[in-house]
């Protein structure tokens, strides 16, 4: 079996001059790097856990990882399968549920992909192709949960 390994470096920049004394007494904001990419991402937690938002958070980052991973493997089996995609934009939601104690979990994620393609023939399986995309993602695979789909396909 093939193995692949990924590094990724965060580095917390919320010292605000007396560290965690208190949890009012840092900000959340940290910086995510990966050697020889171009940018890097301004992360922080979401506003409801003290963080900044206009920062990404892990939640958001979580949702466009699924995201992204599912388009990816979807304009692959289009183009396999001779399904000309000309255009493709996901508008995905997703929840996660507070524990007491204050932990959680996402519960649910959906995919909205709205997807253009050439041949108006093709929309019905252009559309069946994403329970293969699903089943091909790497990040769906490793969730819990179900990652649902609902796709609007046209033609043009």
């Amino acid at each position: 079996m093939k193995k692949h390994n990924y590094q990724t470096k965060v580095e917390w920049t919320g010292n605000q001059g007396s560290g965690t004394s208190n949890y009012n007494s840092y900000n959340r904001n940290h910086t995510i790097t990966m050697v020889g990419k171009y940018a890097s991402i301004n992360g922080s937690s979401d506003p409801s856990f003290m963080g900044d938002k206009t920062r990404y958070n892990p939640e958001e980052l979580f949702l466009s990882s699924l995201s992204t991973c599912h388009m990816l493997w979807y304009l692959h089996l289009c183009s396999t399968n001779k399904i000309i995609v000309t255009e493709y934009i996901d508008n995905a939601t997703g929840v996660m549920e507070e524990t007491k104690n204050g932990s959680g979990r996402f519960t649910q994620v959906i995919l909205h992909p709205k997807v253009k393609i050439m041949d108006g023939t093709m929309i019905q399986k252009a559309n069946e192709l994403h329970s293969e995309a699903n089943k091909m993602c790497f990040i769906a695979n490793s969730c819990n949960f179900k990652i649902e789909h609902l796709p609007s396909t046209i033609s043009g």
